[in-house]
């Protein structure tokens, strides 16, 4: 039941929404109202992602994806740990698979010290002793802080702490659909007034900071994420995570090995341009945007050279060959046939500047008023988001 009216307004109850009003909750407020548009938690991104806590390795110092990285990792490792949720400590190896990604490994290397991480250039043999199958080109980068946790089971602890509260009501299959004034949002559940909003939509946030009347000269682009599991019955593992040495000049860090808290290992994800927000398969989640879509990843082609390479090179891992060569090229051995399909499968909800048609490299934080805009919460947005939420309530409230 949705209330008429409530102290602060929370539209998406993802992994953002949630700690933000975690954190409202311990500075004192106590009248929250989050809407969520699906009838559970966890149907997106952050229910979708890989459960990795990355270690503020790969954005640049003066990013605030630098600055709450690691806070957010050693916050969310404690939560887990204080909770009895699963989680994984077993670092991350970013590997180079030739000369020429030598210097991005050292780059990788002075951005991860400047962000206060805990990393180290290693040899092939330390290699060999933190991640056995893995290989590299004469030297390779450990992580110590990088760990793995079970989003969900994370969504649903701090759900469950938020409804003993008393302080907060979650009102799922409630859809924001716009506003009346300034003060009142109309959903699918009737209309409720409110004297704060915070706006924490996920894959449509450009929608919502829109409707009041802020953010139009972004648009959201989406990639698809998809993956693929190595069997269990293969003769080789992984114990933590083996990542190449990405292209840092865009957001994407390419297909990696991750073992997950249950122990299954995981090959990906891709980052396929998609057409629509939700288009998790091949058909599925394709609205009447898809060709609004369509039309601006072609402007984007052509006037964006890293969208023109992400483009160009990421619909090729469709083919299941081309994905094994990808891949196989992080570690010393790997057999096509111990590969196998996955259900697992995310899309990445990326704000693009359309004045200048390039991708936004960082979270966006805008205050408008009453409302506070959090765009752009793409990777490491779940890592980051109970740091995250800390700065938004000191700054905001």
């Amino acid at each position: 039941m949705l209330a008429d009216k409530t102290d602060i307004l929370i539209a998406g109850a993802g992994i953002i929404g949630l700690t933000v009003a975690r954190e409202l909750i311990a500075c004192g407020y106590d009248e929250i109202v989050i809407i969520e548009k699906e009838p559970e938690l966890g149907l997106h991104a952050s229910g979708r992602n890989s459960g990795v806590l990355h270690a503020g390795i790969y954005y640049s110092p003066d990013s605030l994806k630098a600055k709450m990285c690691l806070k957010g990792n050693f916050l969310m490792k404690a939560y887990c740990k204080e909770k009895g949720l699963p989680i994984l400590e077993k670092g991350k190896v970013i590997v180079a698979r030739d000369d020429a990604e030598l210097p991005a490994l050292d780059e990788l290397y002075h951005r991860a010290t400047a962000n206060g991480a805990k990393v180290e250039i290693i040899d092939e043999k330390q290699l060999a002793e933190i991640e056995p199958n893995a290989k590299t080109t004469g030297k390779a980068l450990y992580s110590h802080h990088t760990a793995q946790v079970d989003p969900k089971a994370v969504l649903q602890s701090i759900r469950k702490e938020l409804a003993g509260s008393g302080k907060v009501k979650i009102v799922t299959n409630c859809r924001l659909k716009g506003l009346v004034g300034t003060r009142t949002a109309v959903t699918t559940r009737g209309k409720i007034a409110f004297s704060r909003f915070i706006n924490s939509a996920g894959a449509h946030c450009d929608l919502v900071a829109q409707a009041f009347g802020y953010g139009y000269n972004y648009r959201l682009i989406p990639f698809k994420g998809i993956y693929r599991k190595l069997k269990k019955t293969a003769l080789y593992s992984v114990n933590g995570n083996i990542y190449p040495v990405p292209d840092i000049r865009n957001p994407f860090l390419g297909v990696h090995f991750t073992r997950s808290v249950h122990g299954d290992v995981y090959l990906g994800p891709t980052a396929i341009p998609a057409f629509g927000r939700e288009n998790y398969g091949i058909f599925t989640g394709i609205d009447s945007e898809g060709l609004s879509i369509v039309l601006s990843d072609i402007v984007l082609f052509c006037l964006n050279s890293q969208f023109r390479t992400v483009a160009f090179s990421e619909p090729r891992k469709y083919d299941s060959s081309f994905f094994f060569r990808n891949a196989g090229k992080l570690v010393k051995r790997l057999n096509p046939e111990d590969i196998e399909s996955s259900s697992k499968v995310g899309i990445r909800a990326q704000l693009v500047d359309w004045n200048t048609k390039e991708m936004v490299m960082d979270f966006l934080l805008h205050q408008d008023g009453d409302a506070v805009h959090i765009l752009n919460p793409v990777s490491p947005a779940f890592t980051c988001s109970m740091e995250l939420a800390r700065q938004i309530v000191k700054k905001y409230f």
